[in-house]
Formats: structure tokens, sequence, C-alpha cells
């Protein structure tokens, strides 16, 4: 393609993505499901489209959002339902990959279990961005979205170390138990080390990363770095990466300036919003290239094939949540439950997922362009110099899986998590955010009793003063808003008091803000100084809760 034809295909792109996220905020539709049609339409329409390479997915898509997502996980959430993110993330890709090679041998002609395993191998991880891009908007519960994002962050490992051995096998090298459980195990530990020594080793750059434009560069390095290292020792990219993730997230609030976790912040929601709108256009796109290659397949074929596939896919994962859900005491998964949970404390998270969060979990299970990624990387013939068996038609299964996921579940995601009523108790949230905030501001109230009764002149006695005036009057706010608060369930109550507190706040920083622009147009106020006084009223604005849609 000329420079101009991709600079436009870039420009149109952009200009899709905003639409659809404008759109899906105004119809409830998910911006993946309207991106992912997008690019099934325009693959349809006579012009240049755009091939999906592997190698570019892998190794330039996947590790910013793997490592995006890591850093908006909760690593202490993770590990208190590490049991049943591992039983999602390993065990379910491992039975997912098993019943797609299955079926395939047995009932898919010219088929082997070998190719089969690799399909299955592809599809089997769920891609959680759709599915939690819409539950955080319908309000999912705070457990859901941990197991939901724990899972996403892990799974990727398991399928491709699995394919990888798949592949071996279907191309002649073989297979051998042993041989892949010790590839997976050495995957796995170096991925692990490969993220730690990568989240540790930036560490002595922390006096670069209180300024936020070092800091910005060095946060979006540190994923291609943690890929980079790990792949050039043969161990798991996909794991270095969000381990890393997981590490820097945890500790960064140790060192970060607070400038810099907001402009941090900031650039990675850009990076999300453009990467996960390129990824959903790209599966789209990718239709007339996995529809190419099915000529030469009767009919039946495809049938059994796509039945074969997307019914494992829909179907094991329903069956290994009840499962592990029902088993005997001794075998059975505590999901999501960690080592303090009392059984007769109501605030813990309880033992056992309920059939309404089982429903939940089982449809968060969209694909996405992991599994594309990966079935691309099928080679095109064995050691021996025949074509790879079935591989065509494993292209268009695979891509069946992820449509009919990414559409299908995607779209009726929200619907289902509203009916079955399954909201976060908004409530209870704002009181543990508020009983903090109580915590922090009596902390401070501390401090100013110990530096008073440090030596000091008349200077700093009125500075004590005058910010214990501000902290009384915060914990006083603080104090009467978990009063109203109180038994609430739910929604979080809003008194007129507090709503008339906020429209006059929010009133005077407009009219602040009006009175800026009106010196900046007089000649009186040079932008660069309009934009730091700007800045200052900004993040007052951002105190505020966000308004009401």
């Amino acid at each position: 393609m000329h420079a101009e034809t991709v600079l436009l295909l870039a420009l149109a792109a952009v200009a899709v993505i905003v639409a659809a996220r404008w759109l899906g905020d105004r119809t409830g539709l998910p911006a993946a499901a309207l991106l992912t049609v997008a690019g099934l339409v325009y693959g349809l329409l006579p012009g240049p489209n755009l091939t999906l390479d592997p190698e570019i997915v892998l190794m330039v898509l996947l590790p910013p959002l793997l490592y995006s997502a890591a850093l908006d996980s909760s690593l202490i959430a993770i590990r208190a339902n590490l049991r049943t993110v591992v039983s999602l993330s390993v065990l379910l890709v491992l039975v997912t990959a098993l019943a797609v090679g299955a079926g395939f041998a047995l009932l898919v002609p010219g088929a082997t279990l070998a190719a089969g395993i690799a399909l299955g191998a592809a599809v089997a991880p769920p891609d959680p961005v759709a599915a939690l891009a819409i539950g955080r908007r319908v309000g999912l519960p705070p457990r859901m979205v941990t197991l939901i994002q724990g899972e996403g962050l892990l799974n990727d490992a398991t399928a491709l170390t699995l394919l990888t051995v798949a592949v071996a096998a279907a191309t002649g090298d073989g297979f051998s138990t042993w041989s892949a459980l010790g590839q997976f195990a050495l995957s796995t530990v170096g991925g692990v080390a490969a993220g730690l020594a990568v989240a540790y080793g930036i560490r002595p750059l922390r006096r670069l990363r209180r300024d936020p434009l070092s800091s910005n560069a060095i946060s979006l390095a540190t994923p291609f770095l943690a890929y980079l290292l790990a792949e050039s020792v043969h161990v798991s990219g996909v794991l270095a990466v969000v381990v890393a993730g997981l590490v820097i997230a945890h500790n960064s609030p140790y060192w970060v300036s607070s400038a810099t976790r907001l402009q941090t912040d900031a650039v990675w929601r850009l990076v999300d919003f453009l990467l996960e709108g390129i990824v959903f256009l790209l599966i789209g796109n990718q239709l007339p290239a996995v529809i190419g290659g099915l000529g030469r397949y009767e009919t039946s074929t495809v049938v059994v094939a796509s039945a074969v596939t997307v019914g494992a896919v829909l179907l094991v994962r329903p069956l290994w949540l009840w499962l592990t859900e029902h088993a005997p005491q001794a075998l059975h998964m505590r999901l999501g439950a960690g080592p303090e949970a009392e059984d007769d404390d109501p605030r813990t998270v309880p033992r056992q997922l309920s059939g309404r969060e089982i429903t939940v979990l089982s449809w968060a299970g969209t694909r996405g362009v992991i599994s594309l990624a990966a079935i691309f990387t099928l080679p095109l013939t064995t050691d021996s110099g025949e074509p790879f068996p079935a591989r065509d038609l494993l292209l268009f299964c695979a891509f069946l899986a992820v449509l009919v996921t990414l559409v299908g579940q995607g779209a009726t995601f929200a619907p289902l998590v509203r009916r079955l009523g399954m909201r976060a108790d908004a409530a209870d949230g704002a009181r543990q955010r508020n009983q903090a905030r109580m915590a922090a501001v009596e902390a401070g109230l501390l401090r100013l009793d110990e530096l008073q009764a440090e030596q000091h002149d008349h200077l700093d006695d009125a500075a004590i003063e005058a910010v214990r005036s501000v902290l009384r009057t915060r914990l006083d706010r603080y104090r009467q808003r978990l009063q109203v608060l109180g038994d609430a369930e739910g929604e979080i109550p809003m008194s007129p008091q507090y709503e008339a507190a906020l429209r006059v706040r929010r009133a005077v920083i407009d009219a602040e803000r009006t009175e800026l622009l009106r010196w900046r147009d007089l000649g009186r106020l040079p932008d660069e100084g309009l934009r730091t006084l700007e800045r200052e009223l900004d993040h007052q604005e951002n105190l505020l809760p966000a308004r009401p849609v």
C-alpha cells in the first residue's frame, strides 16, 4: 500500500472507533460488537484490506493491551481468588482444547487430533475486553470483575503454549506428554521470572518516573521490554507482561508522584481506546481471508466442524463452572474465597459461586483477536511437505467462534446481567471509600499534632491551624455523608444538601473558568498561564462525582 492509503485507512479507523463509541453510549450496544460488524462489512467491500499478521498482533498489539489490563487489576484480589483464576485460565483452557480436538478427530473428515487441539487451544482463551467494558458499565460486582479480569490475564499463556505443542505434534515432531508438561512448566516459571526481573529492574529509574513525561515513556516501553526479554529466552512473553504489570501496579503508589499518576492513567486510557478499536476492526476484516479457502470442503464437513467448535466454546465453560461448584468437598475448588474468609462473616466473599454468578461467568467468555492471531500462526505444511491438516477449515472455525461470542454474547451480556440482577452494591462501596477518607484525614490531623509538638515559630502555628481547619471541615463532611449512606443498599443515596453543594461548586468552577477565558481573550493572560490555571480547576472538578447521565 502507498503511504497515503495507509494514512487514509488509519484516519478512517479512528473515525469508525469514535463513531462506534458514540453509538454504543447512546444505544447500549457494546462498541466491540459494533466495531467487529463494521470491520466485517468493510471486508466485503471492494478496495484495500488488511490481513491479520500474527507476529504484529502478538508483538505489537498484545503486550500493551495486557499490560494496561494488569495495571488496572488488583494483585491482592487475584491472589484471594487464585484457585478460581487458575481453574479458569489453565484447567478450563486445557479441557476446552481437548474437547475441540476430540470432536474434530471423531467427526471431521481429514482432521487429526493434534490439528483439532491446535484449534481448541486457539479458541479456548476468552478475551475479556468486551465483557469487562460492558460489566463495568452495568455495575457488575467487584468479585465478578476480578474473576473475568484474572482469567483474561493468564489464559493466553496457557493457550499459546498448548498451541505450540499441538502444532509440533501435527507437523510430525510427535507428541510426548512429559515433554509437553515440561515445556509448559518451563514457559510458565520463566515467564514469571522475566516479568519479575523487569518489574524490579525498572525500580532504580524511580527518580525519572517522578517526571510525568519520562514516566510515560518508561511505562509505554515496559510491556515490550518484558515480552522481548521472555521471548528471547523462549519462555512465555504473555505471562512476563502480565506479571510485570501486576507487580508494578501494586508497588508504584509508594513512589510515583501524583502528577505522573494522573498523566500515565490518561495515556493508557487512550492507548486502550485506540488499540482495542483497531483489534476489533481487524477481527471483522478477516472474513475474506478465512472464507477464501473453504471451496475444497464439503458443506456438511464445514457445518459439522463449525458445530463442534462453537458448541465446545459455548457448552464446556458453563459445564466446567457447574462441575467445579458441585464437586465433592475434598476436591471442591473454593471459588473466590481468600484464606481469611470466615463462614459466619457476611462481609467475606462466599465460598461458592451462585447460579447467577455461574451464568454471568459463562456468558462472559467472549473470544477475540488472540484466537485469530494464534490460528493464523499455523504452518502451511507439515515436516513431510504435506499440507497442514484442514488448515483453511481451522481458520474458518476459529473466526466463527470469535464472531459468535463477540457479537452474540457481547450484545446480550448487558441485558443478561440486568435480568439476573447482578449489580454491585454501590452504597457499600461508597461507605468503604468514605471510611477510608476519614481514616486518611484523621492520620493527617495526627501528623499535625506531631508537628505542633515540635519546635516551631508563629508562622508554623498559623499554617498548622489553617490546615487543621480544612481537614476538620472535610472530616465533618465525610461523617455527614456516612450518616446519609447509613443502612443504604444498592444505589448511592443523595441528600438534597449534598446535591445542592455539588451544584454550587460546579457553578463556581464554571464561573472561574469563564473569567479566565475572558482574561485570555482580552490579552491580559497568556495562553500558557491559562492552561496552568485551567489545569488547577480541572483537578478540582475531577474530585466531584460524575454528572448523572
